[in-house]
């Protein structure tokens, strides 16, 4: 349980401290985050990060398992490249490409992030047995895609940011940030608190 509680808080400061560099920062070269889980080395930008967190932070809140954060991340690999877009087929937006028209939510929501991690979840746990059916499968079954295989090219890399991030390979998860960006470490612990 205590093991479990720190991994919450964990993913907590680093959501807290991806969205302090995104937000008053623009991107600089070098920046980047990798899981290495196994053969995988999962690398990813610092907003991907930033979403990839979020997505393991609302998945452990709720009491969902890791293959749930898989499910999510590797549809929004898919669907967005993990990125918050502002574009997409007809009107598709966001992480998942969520369309308003289809009842994900009005064109703003389906645009934050909270909104479209939490409607992609609740989606996902209707989907009958989708702990136990392929990655590619429940993506699908939630997403309904012209392209209803897709999903599976991103599986390697959402099971090994799943698993580092929601604490199944500890110490696998680390960020490469420019120190001059987030200040000193009194810094950090403020802006986290």
């Amino acid at each position: 349980m205590r093991f479990r509680w720190f991994v919450a808080l964990g993913l907590v400061v680093a959501v807290v401290l991806f969205a302090t560099v995104l937000r008053d920062h623009a991107p600089t070269r070098g920046e980047y985050c990798v899981a290495e889980v196994g053969a995988t080395r999962a690398q990813i930008d610092l907003e991907q990060g930033r979403w990839a967190t979020l997505m393991a932070a609302v998945a452990q809140r709720r009491g969902l398992p890791p293959r749930a954060t898989t499910i999510a991340i590797a549809t929004a690999f898919q669907e967005s490249k993990l990125h918050n877009i502002t574009y997409g087929d007809r009107d598709s937006l966001g992480l998942f490409q969520q369309r308003p028209s289809q009842g994900w939510g009005t064109a703003a929501q389906v645009r934050d992030p909270q909104h479209a991690i939490g409607a992609f979840y609740d989606a996902l746990v209707k989907v009958r047995g989708y702990q136990s059916m392929a990655i590619t499968d429940a993506a699908q079954r939630v997403q309904r895609s012209a392209h209803p295989g897709a999903y599976a090219q991103h599986e390697n890399y959402a099971r090994a940011l799943a698993s580092a991030m929601r604490g199944y390979s500890p110490a696998k998860f680390t960020c490469q940030v420019n120190p001059t960006r987030i200040g000193n470490h009194a810094t950090v612990v403020t802006r986290v608190k």
